[in-house]
């Protein structure tokens, strides 16, 4: 006979399935058995099997069916106490739920029955299937995308999957992922989540899915077959050479604050799951901005975190994960550790440790920012560069320097403790803000139709509009844009680390000034496939292939002075005065590097003109086959007229042992 769980979860056996839930707090458990239509079968009590754990095997039952928890205990919020066993509770270990959460004023009300409202948890057997796993390289390209924005307009993909997982598997999709050579594929995240309560009167929904209440069990509206309609997914993602990364949030659930619902969690042991005031056990500390905060640096809640992390690699072979508002998971009560058990345990668990780790480094709690402050190997996104792009782009003066620094890895940021490499994930757009185009086109949020008078959203966001604010006609204001839009791109490819580009940029999509498009779950964040820019989406592929070309963009290590010339337009190296002069409009970034495919030794000189007026870039003295356009324009110059607002490459091969 097989030795009984010592940990939560469920677990199919040949007799049947054993059922297993933590609570510190409770005084009784139960397990309610349902059918498919939701009718309660059977309600059974679960014995109290020591290490907090209540436990339960049910002979004759099988993978499919429904249940769910209600526990005893004391109803005493201001002592951090929610027991109320009217409250039917999912299963924090649930793999799948029967249908989507949905809010319910009735969910806190103590004493409401709320078996009809809270989705049913199902019994999943674990996979035999092992479908590998695809590395992503130090410095590659990370293409974040919501499944339902990616896949719901496209043309090609048929109408019954758009907008779910199995969109992502069809040749069309994956056809333009490789076209634009993505190296991994970011989710939004596709576990379930409660829409906020303030949407609904709105008559608005969550578009992002950064709301979860359990974190293994997937979003019934955009992966209707579960586990399985993931990993299949991931297997045709993987034949293409393609990984993907699951953005997951670890750091809040729906239940909200005091005012939210009773449905896993909280009713479960709300002082074990979540973060409460030392000195008043009735507050919630917030620091996430959603109202709750996971008690991450729990021995049970540090175990359920990386279960969660675990099933999403053995059963679907996840390739990585990203980590929003990721210092809640080093957070103790006296604040951020990096040496925290929980990131510990994360990076070091055997299952894990080959799987890529991408922190958003930033809550908003107490002392909350600390972009290059997460152990190695966890890469981090980079909010730093994100804005010196922008403002050297806008026209900020003294943004020369700052620009050089994103383009090398920020070196400043990420070389503390010795470290001799970026671990910087370079982006200038993402889910969170305006998207590319709308950096061109906005100068303002333009955030009405979220219903919260235009007060959401970031005020600032180094944006400039051309000269009209949102859509236009005039043709030069619109000529001025896909300048920007390909000189922004060209800044993002060329520079050292990973990189990451929002789903829609490479084709100029835009979300009509909106900035926090959270709730907007149609053509506001929705790729319109029918209007895509062509030629910038093929622009962006070949700054794609470029970068796959040359080795240095892809490497991480930090430049030395044989690695990189830094040159005024006049081809003499940049002095202090250079870099700190307001006015500079132009940079040279000269680099030694080979070719990948072939080992070749090879300069390249990247030429950036941020001005309006055409600039003229002399490169340096060329060996015997000279400099070239890679894109196939000039051959053999060295005196080049760039065009105003834009960036251009040119290669000179070298003979072995030369350098630049």
């Amino acid at each position: 006979m097989s030795e009984p769980l010592k940990k939560p979860g469920v677990r199919v056996l040949d007799r049947g399935v054993e059922f297993s839930v933590y609570s510190e707090n409770a005084t009784g458990m139960e397990l309610c058995l349902f059918d498919k239509a939701g009718a309660q079968t059977a309600k059974l009590p679960m014995a109290h099997a020591g290490g907090n754990l209540f436990r339960l095997m049910v002979d004759g039952i099988k993978p499919g069916q429904r249940y769910g928890y209600r526990a005893f205990g004391e109803w005493d919020p201001m002592n951090g106490l929610w027991f109320d066993p009217a409250k039917l509770l999912t299963d924090p270990y649930a793999r799948e739920i029967d249908r989507p959460y949905r809010y319910d004023p009735d969910l806190s009300e103590f004493g409401v029955d709320t078996a009809d409202m809270v989705p049913k948890s199902i019994v999943v057997a674990d996979s035999a299937e092992d479908i590998g796993h695809v590395d992503f390289p130090d410095g590659g390209l990370i293409y974040e995308a919501g499944v339902r924005a990616l896949t719901m307009l496209h043309p090609d993909v048929p109408k019954p999957i758009r907008g779910t997982v199995a969109a992502l598997a069809h040749p069309a999709v994956i056809d333009h992922l490789k076209k634009l050579g993505v190296d991994a594929i970011e989710l939004l995240p596709v576990t379930a989540w409660m829409d906020e309560r303030h949407l609904q009167p709105l008559g608005l929904t969550n578009a992002w899915g950064y709301n979860p209440v359990t974190f293994m069990a997937l979003e019934p509206r955009i992966c209707p077959g579960g586990i399985a309609e993931l990993r299949g997914a991931v297997k045709a993602l993987h034949e293409a050479g393609i990984g993907v990364i699951l953005d997951l949030v670890f750091n809040h659930s729906g239940e909200s604050d005091q005012f939210g619902g009773v449905v896993s969690f909280r009713g479960l042991d709300n002082a074990t799951y979540y973060r409460l005031a030392h000195d008043d056990p009735s507050v919630l500390i917030n620091d996430t901005g959603c109202g709750n905060t996971i008690a991450c640096d729990h021995p049970m809640v540090r175990c359920y975190i990386v279960d969660s992390l675990r099933h999403f690699v053995t059963e679907a072979g996840i390739d990585g994960f990203r980590f929003d508002l990721a210092p809640v998971l080093g957070r103790r009560y006296e604040g951020f550790d990096p040496d925290s058990e929980t990131l510990h345990a994360i990076l070091n668990d055997p299952v894990l440790k080959d799987r890529t780790m991408i922190a958003e480094p930033w809550d908003i709690g107490p002392g909350g920012y600390h972009l290059g402050n997460f152990p190695p190997p966890f890469l981090e996104w980079n909010d730093v560069t994100r804005d010196d792009i922008r403002k050297f782009w806008r026209g900020d003066p003294s943004m020369t320097g700052q620009l050089a620094d994103a383009l090398s890895g920020s070196s400043h940021i990420f070389s503390t403790n010795g470290q001799g490499s970026t671990r910087s994930v370079n982006f200038i757009a993402a889910h969170d803000g305006f998207s590319l185009y709308d950096l061109t086109a906005y100068v303002h949020k333009h955030n009405a139709e979220n219903g919260e008078h235009n007060r959401d959203g970031h005020d600032e966001n180094y944006s400039w509009n051309n000269g009209v604010e949102g859509e236009t006609d005039n043709e030069l204001v619109n000529n001025r844009r896909r300048q920007d839009l390909r000189a922004l791109l060209a800044t993002l490819f060329v520079s050292r680390g990973a990189i990451m580009l929002k789903a829609g940029d490479e084709g100029g999509c835009s979300q009509k000034g909106n900035n926090n498009a959270y709730c907007q779950d149609n053509e506001i964040t929705w790729l319109d496939w029918a209007h895509m820019d062509g030629e910038l989406v093929a622009h962006t592929a070949e700054l794609s292939a470029l970068r796959k070309r040359f080795a240095v963009f892809s490497q991480t290590d930090f430049f030395t002075d044989d690695d990189v010339l830094w040159l005024r337009p006049d081809g003499k190296v940049m002095d202090v005065a250079d870099w700190e002069c307001p006015e500079c409009q132009c940079l040279s970034m000269v680099l030694a590097t080979t070719e990948t495919t072939t080992g070749h030794p090879t300069r390249l000189a990247v030429l950036i003109n941020r001005g309006l007026e055409e600039a003229v870039f002399l490169l340096p003295e060329a060996h015997e086959d000279g400099w070239h356009s890679l894109a196939g324009q000039s051959q053999g110059a060295v005196e080049i007229a760039l065009a105003p607002r834009s960036v251009s490459l040119y290669a000179e091969r070298l003979n072995e042992g030369e350098t630049h």
